[in-house]
């Protein structure tokens, strides 16, 4: 620890003993920036967005200004972005997306980010041209600590030998550990980019050093990490959940630590610990361990977590807000029809999304034309909700659908599970949490 790092944390402490007034900040995850000079809106490049996941890449560089234009109507003190910065990586992405983050920062809100499993090292950066995918050049490790120096890595108290992971001192009374828990420098060897994680026994080891140094500011402390510290899906599917999730949730036990934001899974969903309640071998309760896994901002509602941190109490709030990208059109005259009505526009390209795979998937099920429509109509409508974190305030509703009973009907399959899976009760909110921070 430098010494003017630790100038700099005695006087946070000071003000945290003093006390100070509470901090908003946002999180967003899974931005999946798209450069605008890599694609044409040729064929290759609207064959590659219906193909996909769902994200809006046709208005990447409109989500971003949109964020940037409510960063600075909002003016929270600082924004976090838990990887996934870019769509596979390519480097022009990055440059571009690192310009836009700095003019967050010029605005008066702090950037703090982390790679996610998209953005190092990948083969499959690509730019697209007529009917054409062209490889991109990719960016390293190296290269991103670079790019993103002003963004966490030159604030950094503490740096992580092993990874890119760092602790940063976001706010009076609050650090960040800002974990890197994506596995990339194996991607090229395996043409292609590894989507699962991991925590390294050497950065668990760092984290609880710098749990230590944040003890001795009396600063509480928010874990920040890619890949989900547990599960948010009955659904038997890897790569989402940590690899070592025990052993990491064991750690931050050990640390005092029970907060994670993470991303990654694309939908909205937060999680507690299953041990929480649970007594302890000495007696005590044991706390709760929160992992709220924010929807992907490229992805229908475009959503990020807004949040808020009050030193003297050390209690936590968080709640889903919409980028305003309508908002952001009107004040800039433009006149694009998708952008000036984008909430109606994204869900409707979303929901139709979802219709035409599910039709697709149904293709050769043998039942009638009425009723596979019937069926992808109900799916529509329980993705818009499942990846905004309502479908279960909203499963009722959409159990009363027709196409509910005809896909309960399919009792063999992967779909009729997951969609079982997705409107299974839950009496924790997806979009809303309010906690305290526990003291280390």
């Amino acid at each position: 620890m430098s010494s003017n790092a630790s100038e700099a944390a005695s006087r946070n402490s000071e003000s945290f003993r003093t006390g100070v007034q509470p901090v908003s900040f946002w999180v967003a995850t899974d931005t999946h920036y798209l450069d605008k000079a890599l694609q044409d809106g040729g064929p290759a490049f609207q064959s590659y967005v219906s193909g996909g996941d769902g994200k809006m890449l046709p208005y990447s560089d409109e989500l971003m200004e949109a964020l940037i234009h409510d960063a600075e109507k909002a003016k929270p003190q600082f924004l976090i972005l838990s990887g996934d910065l870019t769509n596979n990586g390519e480097a022009s992405s990055h440059t571009e997306l690192a310009a836009k983050l700095k003019r967050i920062e010029e605005q008066g809100t702090s950037v703090y980010v982390i790679p996610g499993n998209h953005d190092l090292f990948n083969p499959w950066s690509r730019s697209f041209k007529d009917d054409k995918q062209i490889i991109a050049e990719h960016i390293t490790d190296a290269d991103f600590t670079e790019l993103y120096a002003d963004f966490g890595y030159n604030e950094a108290i503490s740096r992580d030998k092993n990874s890119l992971s760092y602790a940063v001192n976001a706010a009076p009374g609050l650090w960040l550990l800002m974990i890197d828990s994506s596995q990339y420098m194996n991607n090229l060897k395996y043409g292609f980019p590894q989507t699962d994680g991991r925590v390294l026994p050497a950065t668990l080891a760092w984290m609880n050093d710098c749990v230590k140094l944040a003890a001795e500011q009396h600063a509480s402390i928010i874990t920040v990490m890619h890949h989900n510290l547990l599960s948010h899906t009955s659904m038997p599917v890897s790569g989402f959940k940590l690899n070592n999730s025990q052993e990491t949730m064991t750690a931050l036990r050990k640390d005092n630590l029970n907060l994670v934001l993470s991303g990654h899974i694309h939908m909205q969903d937060i999680q507690q610990d299953p041990l929480a309640g649970q007594t302890a071998a000495d007696g005590s309760e044991v706390t709760p361990v929160f992992d709220i896994a924010t929807s992907a901002f490229a992805v229908n509602p475009h959503q990020y977590g807004a949040m808020t941190f009050d030193p003297s109490s050390r209690k936590v709030t968080y709640t889903t807000a919409s980028v305003d990208v309508g908002g952001w059109a009107a004040d800039n005259g433009i006149k694009d029809p998708n952008l000036v009505n984008f909430t109606a526009y994204a869900e409707k390209s979303f929901a139709e999304g979802s219709y035409n795979k599910a039709m697709k998937n149904l293709a050769e099920s043998g039942l009638s034309e009425a009723e596979k429509q019937s069926m992808a109509e109900m799916m529509s409508a329980l993705n818009v909700n499942y990846f905004a974190g309502t479908a279960g305030s909203n499963a009722e509703a959409i159990k009363a659908m027709p196409g509910y009973q005809l896909w309960q009907n399919q009792k063999e399959g992967f779909m009729s599970g997951y969609i079982s899976s997705m409107l299974k009760p839950k009496e924790l909110s997806n979009t809303e949490l309010e906690l305290t921070l526990t003291t280390q």
